[in-house]
């Protein structure tokens, strides 16, 4: 008897912490997948290569995924995803649009754009007029603060002035975005009172929904619109734990 009731607390566990439920509500599903950077080699976990870049496309096309917009998802969809790319790598300039027409797929770029002004390490980043040049019908502009600080570090007043200045720059730019936030590093204060000043400021501003990385397929529509979970999709991983990740976010045992 006790065997019996570890092994239903077992599933239990596994179907609440993962979400499985979500299978019998298809339309409420929605996993977003989070990469950064595409290039035709990979030598670290934020750079997708090309050839397995393509082949999570084509599999996600051949599963009849529907890829949206954040300001799609209130429109119900038995297979809605989310693609993210974060930062505004050149190489998402050269290499996305092709794939996404290829397989007629969206995705959400999240700008910071004291790295579009100044640039971030070595790495070439998109202009201005590059994001511009962004074909709307395969690409959404969104939110990732200016200065790209991680939230748990930074004061109040920082993130209300940072967050303004990200919308105005993009705004001077002539560059329509999604009132949509990706928090720089996944992470804000998770002390209640600072996280609830936080999700205030962010209403105050407009702003509809905001990302963590969290690893979870999330549950739409939300009553926690400020705590969307990304699922990290890594630079070495495979197509098989690609679609692991699609079902269960990610498996600490992988």
């Amino acid at each position: 008897m006790i065997l019996y009731l570890v092994l239903f607390s077992t599933i239990l566990f596994v179907i609440l912490y993962f979400r499985l439920y979500l299978f019998a509500f298809p339309e409420n599903r929605l996993p977003i997948l989070m990469y950064h950077k595409v290039e035709k080699t990979s030598n670290d976990d934020l750079t997708v290569d090309l050839e397995n870049l393509e082949k999570q496309f084509k599999y996600l096309r051949k599963k009849k995924y529907t890829s949206k917009f954040f300001t799609e998802i209130d429109l119900p969809a038995k297979k809605s995803i989310i693609l993210t790319f974060d930062d505004g790598y050149k190489n998402n300039f050269n290499f996305l649009p092709s794939l996404l027409e290829k397989y007629d797929l969206k995705a959400t770029i999240f700008i910071s754009t004291k790295f579009i002004q100044e640039g971030y390490q070595n790495y070439e980043m998109m202009t201005f007029e590059d994001i511009r040049n962004l074909d709307k019908k395969y690409f959404e502009i969104a939110l990732h603060t200016h200065a790209h600080e991680n939230f748990r570090n930074v004061s109040d007043d920082f993130v209300e002035k940072d967050l303004k200045k990200n919308m105005q720059i993009l705004t001077d730019q002539g560059i329509k975005y999604s009132t949509t936030l990706a928090y720089p590093y996944g992470k804000y204060s998770k002390e209640n009172k600072k996280k609830l000043k936080l999700f205030s400021t962010l209403k105050n501003l407009g702003i509809d929904f905001a990302l963590r990385i969290g690893n979870k397929v999330n549950y739409f529509p939300t009553n926690k619109p400020y705590e969307l979970c990304r699922i990290d999709i890594k630079g070495k991983d495979s197509l098989i734990k690609f679609k692991l990740k699609l079902i269960f976010g990610r498996l600490k045992l992988f």
